[in-house]
């Protein structure tokens, strides 16, 4: 019975791995899309290209949390190579959610964005910060799916 629970779990993580991975695909494809508009004016289409990757950004960092590290923090991981991971890469991963949703609650105005003077700058800022999120958080999925118990 423990062994099939275990291999539910793996089973289970691993299609939360996924998911996340393919929301982070998708924000990283409306950044590409709405980088694609520079020079930034206030027009619908930059607008809603914006719109849009702030809801993805925003459904990327949730997924983050809750297909990786909600397990951790409620504790029930029990391998020390994970936790030893995950210990070392927490704090800038909440470092850069904060910078997300602080760049969230700058730009997510739908179609009322009309300041967009910062917002290449931002934005070349933000990626920077979201190549630093994936390089941890692929170090975290590489230890959790090398199926160890």
């Amino acid at each position: 019975m423990a062994t099939s629970t275990t291999q539910e779990r793996r089973v289970d993580s691993h299609e939360q791995i996924r998911n996340l991975v393919f929301s982070r695909t998708n924000t990283l494809s409306k950044l590409t899309q709405l980088a694609s508009c520079k020079p930034f004016k206030p027009n619908r289409k930059t607008q809603n290209l914006l719109q849009e990757f702030c809801e993805s950004l925003i459904d990327y960092t949730a997924s983050a949390h809750f297909q990786l590290y909600r397990y951790i923090d409620e504790r029930k991981e029990r391998r020390k190579p994970v936790l030893d991971v995950a210990e070392s890469i927490y704090p800038r991963i909440v470092t850069i959610t904060q910078r997300i949703l602080d760049f969230n609650d700058k730009y997510d105005c739908e179609d009322h964005c009309t300041d967009l003077l910062q917002l290449e700058r931002d934005l070349s800022s933000l990626g920077e910060m979201l190549a630093d999120r994936i390089e941890l958080e692929d170090r975290l999925i590489s230890i959790l799916t090398r199926g160890r118990n």
